[in-house]
């Protein structure tokens, strides 16, 4: 056994400078090679030498007497049966886990709902076809889901927290609330994917909500038939006397409003219909998947009296979009032609057959009416005019086409009846 070099032996090893590796000890060893000076404890374990770097001589920072403390530390490492490094890869492989979990629970701390919201938006705008869902979301989510959750993390989110937001409107606004559930449930369900949150979805109705709220379809059938959702729509026996009034109205919307209905479209449809889409020569509006309900393009054959509303607008084009909001250049919003609709029925009342006020998306209903009632159009034309989904297995493989030519007659026929003189202006000069 090597006895302890004393400090004043140390100093001499480090005065000569011999290049080897210099026992000093306790299984210490000061190795020099060159001009540095290491430190490095030594021992055996299995029959096999292994060397632990106590790292470099510094006169004020790692002195004899600092690797000494150290050397006697892993001597008792050792007399208890434990191996230096494998203590020293563990301790490192610890602090590893302890850095990630940190680093995680940072991240998740950090992923609040509001801004995982907001993101989780963004991320699916491009796949809607409706430009204004995303302002739906925003503003539903803002009102009633931030308040509550927006500064807890998604990680965190519970379904007690989810009650809180939708116990209030549950009966009240139903359909709101259900709207509100579903795009929570959406954004959770996103959260769980990109590894956020490892608890089950607590805004999913089955599993988590079904029980602790009266199901959407029970509250509507209490509620029935004060919170009926049918589409109000004028006769078509009336829609001549609708069409002359419309024509008598000023604005963009009112414009709107008409070539809605000449081609029985969707509102957005028409909202957010721009010039690239409109081929005048040929007579098609051509309206690009991305917009439409069953993201198929939908060819509209336009009839002449669509088409000379579009080069009417031609004459006034402000912008990109063909019925435009006048004082922005943007599209018209969803009250652009519902506020006809009000404006005209404080001057005469246009109800439906129940007595009700009609709606604009109601139009398509008056349409689908007079087709079945005063034409011979097959079922499958009038489906395709109105960009229906075809249901039917076997008729959706086979059609393939578009029944343009078919569909340019039924809508020519229906602008004409539209756009007729009423039948009660109608005077005889007979006799």
């Amino acid at each position: 056994m090597v006895d302890k070099v004393t400090q004043k032996g140390f100093e001499k090893i480090l005065r000569e400078g011999i290049e080897k590796p210099h026992n000093l000890g306790d299984k210490l060893y000061l190795v020099i090679n060159g001009n540095s000076r290491d430190f490095s404890f030594r021992y055996t374990k299995n029959k096999i030498t292994r060397k632990y770097s106590l790292k470099r001589y510094h006169p004020q920072t790692n002195t004899l007497a600092d690797a000494r403390r150290r050397a006697i530390e892993l001597n008792a490492m050792i007399a208890n049966g434990l191996d230096p490094h494998e203590e020293k890869q563990l301790k490192s492989d610890l602090d590893h886990k302890a850095k990630k979990d940190r680093e995680i629970a940072d991240k998740l701390k950090d992923n609040t709902f509001s801004k995982y919201a907001y993101q989780h938006i963004k991320n699916l705008e491009p796949s809607w076809t409706n430009a204004k869902t995303s302002a739906q979301w925003r503003s539903s989510l803002e009102q009633y889901a931030f308040p509550v959750i927006g500064d807890t993390p998604v990680s965190d989110i519970s379904r007690t927290q989810v009650l809180e937001i939708l116990q209030p409107i549950w009966i009240e606004k139903t359909e709101t609330a259900d709207r509100v559930r579903r795009r929570i449930a959406a954004i959770l369900d996103a959260a769980i994917s990109d590894d956020l949150r490892t608890e089950r979805n607590p805004a999913v109705w089955r599993g988590s909500l079904r029980g602790k709220l009266p199901s959407v379809e029970s509250v509507k059938k209490a509620k029935a038939p004060t919170e009926e959702r049918a589409h109000a729509s004028l006769h078509y026996t009336e829609l001549p006397i609708f069409m002359e009034a419309l024509r008598e109205q000023d604005g963009m919307g009112a414009r709107a409003l008409e070539f809605c209905i000449l081609n029985a479209n969707r509102t957005t449809e028409v909202l957010d219909a721009t010039w690239g889409e409109f081929d005048l020569e040929e007579g098609i509006w051509s309206i690009p998947a991305r917009r439409m309900k069953g993201r198929e393009r939908h060819n509209i054959p336009l009839s002449k009296q669509s088409i000379a509303l579009i080069k009417q607008q031609q004459s006034l084009r402000l912008s990109e979009f063909v019925f435009p909001n006048r004082s922005n250049g943007k599209s018209l919003s969803q009250a652009g032609m519902s506020s006809v609709l009000k404006r005209m029925n404080k001057i005469k009342e246009w109800k439906d057959i129940h007595g009700k006020l009609i709606t604009v998306h109601g139009f398509r209903g008056c349409f689908k009416t007079w087709t079945t009632e005063k034409t011979d159009t097959d079922w499958l034309t009038g489906e395709m005019a109105l960009a229906h989904k075809i249901k039917d297995k076997s008729s959706a493989t086979y059609q393939k086409g578009q029944l343009i030519d078919k569909r340019r007659r039924l809508m020519q026929k229906y602008s004409d009846y539209a756009c007729a003189t009423p039948q009660s202006k109608v005077v005889s000069i007979t006799g």
